[in-house]
């Protein structure tokens, strides 16, 4: 038997994401650098709560911009960094925001209580009715209360994607008040033609990465690629493959390994994104995703016609081969996330070591293309069955599958507590975290 042995493809000596990472943070740190000193340039009050106050406004804005920036879904970001960990970055600021800001408001008020003598309730209400903005300020605010919490987990859990995401769209309206806020009263702001210049820039680019991101971008692409279903394939009982087309695929920038949010244009549908992976390598003529009945929406695929309008968000993601650091590697798959994993069979080169974990042999979905793309491609191909306990890919397992593990990259996807004991397992052994690459799909839609 003759196997097709490619050619390892060259590794990255920078890691990308290291790159977008720490011009993340350069970013950030430069801008509080300027912002810091406009505002010694613009004076001090002689109320130390009041310094404090204004600091931490100016502070909490420059936040809300690069919140702004992390959630806007540039291409460059995306790939790099990945829509997870920039959501969960955008999380984690949303938490330092409202803190900020509530140190702002705190610090403010009492500050103005103590040089007027006012309670400060009363003060907050004097400041909101005597100071231009200053309501808008309070209004915006609250509205960042609210939207942190139900952005906590708790309250997260409870809420269906929808609800949250529709409250958490109030955060759009918040901007623009906490803006309208700073150019009213803003004693930095109306400091110096050069501070004016700087906010005036920050939020323009914040606000303007937003647009082009979520709305400019993704209109551009559908209008000129014109998705539609050409083909609905059942795989299983509960898993369906869907095929689309479209017009000149082969300048669309999406890369194996990557996801799209799908929003398929049915009467009953047509509001409903899902992010589903691409499930085959992009050849330029078809897109194809593969998805398991696990809620309405992908249920619902099966009974798609061929011909549905399709309106794609994307390609977004860097579970990609652009961050390999290894000329072999490992793809470790859970159920239906071998829909990514399959994708970067063919993609993928070098050696590769493919580990496929289910339940019975029935849930190895695409398990036929699997086979087909080692015999190829000349790679190794493990079914790992039975129960999730005991657990088969514990140290010892996935040493005694893949001895050289720690030499290889290692691109996991699966269900998240599948997932959580891989990289438990993985750090057991000691597998270097710069050569593992996932993603946590869920947190994409």
């Amino acid at each position: 038997m003759t196997t097709l042995q490619t050619r390892p493809a060259p590794t990255a000596t920078i890691r990308p994401r290291a790159v977008a990472r720490t011009g993340l943070y350069l970013l950030l740190a430069v801008n509080a650098a300027v912002v810091a000193r406009f505002f010694v340039q613009a004076g001090f009050a002689s109320n130390a709560l009041i310094v404090l106050g204004r600091l931490a406004g100016l502070y909490g804005a420059l936040l809300m911009a690069f919140q702004l920036l992390l959630v806007a879904r540039l291409p460059w970001l995306d790939r790099r960094i990945g829509m997870d960990r920039l959501t969960s970055w955008h999380r984690w600021t949303g938490f330092a925001l409202l803190w900020t800001l509530l140190t702002h408001a705190v610090f403010i008020t009492f500050g103005y209580a103590q040089a007027s003598s006012m309670d400060p309730v009363s003060q907050l209400v004097n400041l909101a009715e005597t100071v231009e903005g200053v309501l808008r300020a309070v209004v915006a605010l609250a509205l960042i209360v609210v939207v942190g919490a139900v952005s906590a987990r708790w309250a997260r859990r409870r809420l269906a994607y929808e609800t949250w995401h529709f409250i958490h769209l109030y955060t759009y309206a918040a901007v623009v008040l906490a803006f309208t806020h700073q150019v009213a009263a803003g004693t930095t702001f109306t400091s110096s033609p050069a501070a004016r210049t700087y906010w005036y820039t920050l939020w323009g680019l914040a606000l303007g990465s937003v647009a082009l991101g979520r709305l400019v971008l993704p209109l551009w692409r559908n209008l000129r690629h014109r998705l539609r279903v050409s083909a609905v394939v059942p795989e299983s009982d509960d898993v369906v493959s869907v095929y689309v087309t479209g017009r000149d695929l082969d300048r669309l920038p999406a890369r194996a390994g990557q996801f799209f949010l799908w929003r398929f244009l049915t009467r009953d549908r047509w509001w409903q994104a899902n992010p589903f992976s691409l499930s085959a390598a992009p050849d330029g003529r078809t897109l194809r995703l593969t998805a398991k009945a696990s809620g309405d929406g992908s249920a619902a695929l099966r009974h798609l016609k061929p011909g549905t309008r399709v309106f794609a968000e994307g390609p977004y993601g860097a579970f990609t081969t652009l961050h390999r650091t290894r000329p072999e590697s490992v793809l470790i798959a859970g159920g239906v996330g071998v829909t990514p994993i399959r994708a970067l069979m063919e993609e993928l080169q070098g050696h590769a070591v493919v580990i496929y974990r289910v339940t019975t042999d029935r849930d190895a979905v695409l398990y036929d293309e699997l086979c087909d793309l080692a015999l190829t491609k000349g790679a190794e191909l493990h079914l790992v069955t039975g129960p999730v306990l005991p657990d088969k890919l514990a140290p010892r397992e996935l040493a005694r599958l893949v001895p050289d593990i720690g030499e290889r990259d290692v691109f996991l996807c699966g269900p998240p507590g599948m997932m959580t004991a891989v990289l438990r397992s993985l750090a057991d052994l000691g597998v270097p975290r710069r050569q593992i690459h996932f993603e946590r799909f869920s947190l994409a839609g």
